[in-house]
């Protein structure tokens, strides 16, 4: 007897199971047509928007991520039709989604503030790939800008990672953005040079450099009367590309040409009086 039990519990489960499907079989059938059909169509109107947005030249990063989004908003949609069609009851299990979606919202909070800052990057383009950039504290060339984090690389060889909400919370510095940059150097001079002459010498080393630009024209004038000079502000502009280069090579090319001209670029000197006391 003790043997039958386990083949007429069985059998009940096999006749619920056919009369399951007897009842719901179109319907689940159906079901399953429709979670093909529209993931078919969900991944055609993908291609159709990163299309659609490639020919507008959109950033390839926001065109992946519509794309992307829009998939997964037609993915649910599908989910809950068939889940539907087969009886199950949407309203309740909404009402789970929504209370899942609202404990991963919490818990991901910085994600999401991040990626809705990546969003905000991609779309107002502060900066660009190849930018030299200063913000939040840190400076490099932008390498990679993802929907969470901004990847900046040094000039010597580090790798900084920058969250997004901390680049659109601050200052944003593109040194890099226009084609043209001010090279501003002080040079001092001595207080028994001859000012006009000196300057007439920076003139020339100016001239004489092909990096430094026609228009804006240089400027060269006495900024101060410090301590212990005169200081001199040359100011040319030269490519953007070009800037550490012609700043290193005026620096050396000022200070040849200012001592072949016999005028001396002081440095810092205090002159110590001593007072005796007779006792």
């Amino acid at each position: 007897m003790d043997d039958l039990m386990p083949v007429a519990e069985l059998s009940r489960y096999q006749e619920m199971a056919v009369t399951w499907l007897a009842a719901y079989g179109a319907q689940l059938v159906l079901a399953l047509l429709i979670v093909v059909v529209g993931l078919w169509i969900g991944r055609r109107v993908r291609s159709l928007v990163r299309a659609a947005l490639g020919h507008r030249k959109v950033d390839p990063l926001l065109v992946q991520f519509l794309g992307n989004l829009v998939y997964w908003a037609l993915a649910v949609a599908v989910f809950l039709a068939a889940v539907s069609r087969i009886g199950v009851d949407t309203t309740s299990f909404l009402a789970v989604v929504g209370s899942l979606g609202l404990a991963i919202g919490l818990a991901m909070k910085d994600n999401l503030s991040n990626v809705s800052s990546g969003v905000m990057l991609i779309l107002l383009r502060p900066f660009t790939l190849g930018d030299y950039i200063e913000v939040a504290g840190v400076q490099g060339t932008v390498q990679a800008i993802s929907l969470t984090t901004t990847v900046l690389v040094t000039p010597d060889n580090q790798r900084i990672l920058v969250p997004n909400t901390k680049i659109t919370g601050e200052i944003i510095r593109n040194v890099t953005a226009n084609d043209t940059r001010r090279i501003d150097l002080v040079v001092g001079i001595g207080y028994g040079d001859d000012a006009a002459r000196a300057k007439a010498v920076v003139a020339e080393v100016l001239a004489a450099e092909p990096r430094v630009l026609a228009e804006p024209a240089p400027q060269i004038a006495v900024a101060e009367l410090a301590d212990s000079s005169v200081n001199l502000v040359v100011r040319p502009w030269v490519r953007t590309d070009e800037y550490w280069p012609t700043r290193f090579d005026l620096t050396e090319k000022l200070k040849t040409a200012l001592d072949a001209a016999g005028i001396s670029i002081p440095f810092p000197q205090r002159e110590v009086h001593v007072v005796s006391r007779d006792n």
